[in-house]
């Protein structure tokens, strides 16, 4: 069908993240300020008559590393071909990057038609918070408190560009708590919890051991109500990861696949016990 596709002004993420509630993707109650920070520009929509009808996000770190993520068309105008038009935008505003994505699998044998491969897989686990059975480790810290050039420098061990813009944003959200472990002023793991839709969710979840995410995991999990459902990102070559879900009991409740078209960037999963973002990876 006939509609205009173009990038969408920073108010008009916000209906985006609706679209991506409506699917049950549980984003963020602050999302839309933090993505937009990403790359302004980033965001793109389809519309008729000013309708959104579609969205899809096409984020650019440094003109070298895309994200592709929020790609959506309202139930009521699918099979017309928008999506289509929003995908082909997407792909041609990170041509020549290398681009990521986080594919649900009813979608990765379409990503695969388009060049990309699979990298590894990721679960969405679910679990309840508990009061904190140990003190906060004195390692512990507020995440406000530590040099923020020291954040970026971990998170560039986790994530293949940087992206301090999006991060400043992202520890500063109403409702989330961040915290950080620090050892003789190196950090040494990180995390951050917010408030969803449904629940909370810890994203990121990093650590360089399996000790360090578990007191962040724990401290993190005792700021918000006990009994509230609480969500992890988890890629699944982490081991560690998996330990640390299975000792809180959690359980799987979805999977997506990270998929690239070019080389896959360098990354230590090891680190990763929480993915920041499907949508922003």
């Amino acid at each position: 069908m006939d509609c205009t596709i173009r990038s969408m002004r920073s108010d008009e993420v916000e209906a985006a993240i609706g679209f991506a509630a409506r699917e049950g993707w549980n984003p963020g109650l602050h999302d839309a300020a933090c993505f937009h920070a990403a790359d302004p520009g980033g965001f793109l929509l389809a519309e008729q008559g000013g309708q959104m009808l579609g969205c899809i996000s096409a984020v650019s770190y440094g003109g070298s590393f895309g994200f592709i993520g929020l790609y959506i068309v309202a139930p009521a105008w699918r099979g017309q071909g928008i999506g289509r038009c929003l995908w082909t935008a997407a792909m041609a505003r990170l041509a020549g990057q290398v681009i990521g994505l986080d594919g649900v699998p009813a979608q990765q044998d379409n990503y695969r038609r388009s060049g990309f491969e699979l990298a590894w897989r990721n679960a969405r686990f679910a679990g309840l918070a508990r009061p904190a059975t140990e003190p906060a480790a004195t390692a512990l810290v507020p995440l406000g408190e530590v040099d923020f050039d020291s954040l970026c420098d971990s998170d560039r061990w986790v994530f293949p560009a940087a992206r301090p813009a999006f991060l400043r944003r992202w520890i500063e959200m109403p409702d989330a708590t961040g915290l950080a472990w620090c050892e003789h002023g190196h950090v040494a793991g990180w995390g951050v919890i917010r408030r969803c839709r449904d629940g909370h969710k810890i994203a990121p979840l990093v650590a360089e051991r399996a000790q360090v995410a578990d007191a962040l995991y724990a401290a993190l999990c005792s700021t918000v109500p006990e009994g509230d459902t609480i969500y992890l990102d988890v890629p699944l070559p982490n081991t560690d990861a998996l330990a640390l879900a299975a000792d809180h009991d959690m359980r799987i409740v979805f999977e997506t696949a990270r998929m690239y078209v070019g080389p896959a960037p360098a990354c230590d999963l090891q680190q990763v016990y929480g993915i920041t973002s499907f949508e922003l990876g």
